[in-house]
């Protein structure tokens, strides 16, 4: 019986015609279990991840282990984007046994869903040390049979010694001057002088942290934090990581120079990278900053957008080589001899010296990802380069492109809604504007219930079976916040304080504690509570983020409260792991800013009246908010009472209100 081929996830489908009797996550697998008296073998991993491919061919597709799994297991296939909370619950235990994790992550479990033994990928003979998947399905099915009650026993501890876990936090009130001073100090240490980033490989784009430097920067004036974020983000442009010929990020770099990436392209990387060049466009004016946060927009709406106006999760790292293998980074890798293919003897020269392409190759099999080692105003004029770059996307583009994971993620849509909307409004591309309102009214027509519950996943229009995290809440309503600032549409201030009002009530614990599940999701065995930022901003300081602006929007108490409460764990944090909690202290930045909250009135087709939109949009101020309408507008609170001008407002402080451009600029720390 085919149980994954009704699924919505991409990832289960890829499974669907496995030799494995799958099952998706859910009481009737585990029901299953019971019946036959044997464990549950389950497999979590995503579609654009390369080792989970490379398990699926080795093991999942082979007749001989399938049998295996099938005769002595249930076999539970989880996407970890559409059930990122039975994820976390099990990758916890993963790392407490083992001291690391990733996927796929292969664990088995009791009946009851109790875990007792752990592994992340399984090779299918035994090598460098690891046994064979099917010497590791003998040895479980044998315990198990043989040893039950030593197997209940470690199961039993398991959940009892994740169910005594207790967060490090201190609900003491929202980081100080001091707290944020000494997270800077730890990423100082931390920070990669030679090439930008922090740590050594892999190296993984550091958008959160990021954002808090410049906000930082903004607030203080530092200039140590402003140089280790324009210096890790050229070197970020500049590096093999970042897709020089279509834009776009690679997940991450393999080694310390952002040289060689693997190339997996998602969708919550490029959201958040996008608005971080935006941000250092608006607060240094570099032309690479705007060029790269332009390019990443264009990605995103070339490359990720749905026929339905969302944005899909990720793009494969693997596609088909010339020989029709599946190999990582082939779609993006070139050797000299293809440049030449491609742009003739000449052009090929410089575009091997420009883009760094040697006879050696920097990456396997003589390949070289593109890199851009040098300004262009060093070899030729940039019109040059630019045709040449068109000729080799165009070239690219006839290769087999990698494989495209097309869900819409509600959390990962938010920051590209975010993204996009304010890419828009700064470097005046109403398209983009546009592109994340269509995405907004997805999520509104789609994802979101009668009640304002919200669904994680959506694909071809079609609402998934899983209900939304803390982090699909809070990203979704970061994304209609950025969106009504920028649109003037107060619709989306609406949509968001249904959201949060959610997060309020079923998503928060004692102390200003928050869990990543709301009250009445489905229990397992332990409810999942992460405040440290991932690869995202984690749902408990993207909670805080959203609280704080809609607080500052509506001078609603509760919202701040809540919103202060939160970032009480970032204060515990803020000296001890700094790069795990940068959107925390990002929005404890802007909770010790005010945050400023501005309020332009002015008809929206008055020349006069969008200037000082403009202006106040790109204020640098940390989490500034703005509101912008015509008199007598009920759109906003901000705006209620208001006569024409421009008002900005700080800690229950307004200041006099103000039609000149220069002066707003200066009241909001923008530059024009």
């Amino acid at each position: 019986m085919n149980r994954l081929a009704g699924m919505t996830s991409p990832y289960l489908l890829q499974h669907a015609d496995n030799p494995v009797d799958w099952w998706p996550w859910g009481p009737e697998a585990f029901e299953e279990a019971k019946r036959r008296g044997v464990p549950v073998l389950l497999s979590v991993g995503y579609s654009a991840c390369h080792w989970c491919h490379v398990m699926a061919g080795e093991s999942f597709e082979d007749e001989g282990t399938a049998a295996l799994m099938n005769e002595h297991f249930v076999n539970v296939k989880v996407d970890r984007e559409e059930r990122p909370d039975v994820d976390a619950v099990y990758m916890e235990a993963v790392q407490a046994a083992t001291g690391q994790g990733g996927w796929p992550m292969t664990v088995f479990l009791t009946p009851d869903a109790e875990p007792f033994y752990f592994g992340t990928y399984f090779p299918p003979e035994p090598r460098h040390g690891m046994p064979s998947f099917p010497q590791v399905l003998e040895g479980v099915r044998a315990a198990y049979a043989e040893r039950r009650g030593e197997v209940d026993e470690v199961a039993g501890k398991i959940v009892k010694d994740l169910g005594e876990r207790s967060l490090a936090f201190a609900a003491n009130g929202t980081p100080g001057e001091e707290d944020l001073a000494a997270a800077l100090l730890g990423l100082t240490r931390e920070y990669d002088s030679r090439n930008g980033g922090f740590g050594g490989a892999p190296k993984f784009p550091p958008s959160m942290v990021l954002e808090f430097l410049l906000r930082h920067a903004a607030r203080t004036g530092s200039e140590g934090a402003l140089q280790m974020v324009t210096d890790t983000c050229e070197a970020m442009a500049r590096g093999g990581i970042y897709d020089q010929l279509g834009g776009g990020f690679a997940r991450y770099a393999v080694d310390g120079s952002w040289t060689v990436p693997h190339f997996e392209k998602m969708l919550y990387d490029n959201a958040l990278l996008c608005r971080v060049y935006a941000h250092v466009w608006r607060a240094t004016g570099s032309d690479l900053a705007r060029r790269v946060a332009l390019e990443t927009a264009d990605f995103l709406v070339r490359e990720l957008r749905t026929a339905e106006g969302g944005f899909a999760s990720a793009l494969d790292a693997d596609s088909e080589d010339g020989s029709g293998r599946h190999v990582e980074g082939a779609y993006y890798v070139w050797t000299p001899g293809q440049l030449r293919e491609v742009l003739g003897e000449s052009d090929a020269r410089l575009a091997a010296t420009y883009f760094g392409v040697t006879e050696e190759g920097t990456f396997e099999e003589g390949a070289s990802v593109l890199q851009l080692p040098l300004d262009a105003g060093e070899l030729v004029d940039a019109a040059r380069i630019a045709e040449i770059r068109v000729r080799l996307l165009a070239a690219r583009g006839e290769r087999p492109a990698p494989g495209r994971d097309d869900k819409v993620v509600a959390a990962w849509n938010g920051l590209a809604i975010a993204a996009l909307a304010e890419t828009g409004a700064y470097f005046g591309r109403p398209d983009l504007v546009e592109r994340a309102t269509e995405a907004a009214d997805l999520l509104v027509r789609v994802h979101l219930d009668d009640a304002a519950r919200l669904a994680r996943t959506s694909r071809d229009g079609r609402v998934g079976p899983n209900a939304g995290v803390l982090e699909d809440y809070a990203d979704v309503a970061e994304g209609f916040l950025a969106l009504a600032s920028v649109t003037g549409e107060g619709a989306w201030l609406d949509f968001a304080g249904f959201l949060l009002d959610h997060v309020l009530v079923r998503f928060r614990g004692e102390s200003g504690a928050l869990y990543d599940t709301a009250d009445d999701a489905e229990k397992l065995i332990r409810r999942p509570q992460d405040p440290t930022d991932n690869a995202t901003p984690s749902g408990w300081t993207a909670a805080a983020g959203a609280l704080l602006t809609y607080a500052a929007h509506t001078g609603s108490p509760a919202h701040r409260e809540a919103a202060e409460g939160a970032l009480g764990v970032v204060r515990a944090l803020a000296s001890r792991a700094p790069r795990h909690i940068g959107w925390g202290l990002a929005v404890a930045e802007a909770a010790l800013d005010g945050p400023r909250e501005v309020a332009v009135v002015g008809e929206p087709a008055s020349p006069g009246a969008r200037e000082l939109h403009r202006t106040a949009l790109l204020g640098t101020a940390p989490g500034l908010v703005v509101a912008f309408g015509a008199p007598g507008s009920d759109e906003f609170p901000l705006l209620a009472d208001r006569p024409a001008g421009a008002y900005v407002c700080r800690r229950f402080v307004c200041a006099a209100p103000t039609t000149d451009v220069a002066v707003l600029a200066e009241q909001v720390g923008a530059e024009v």
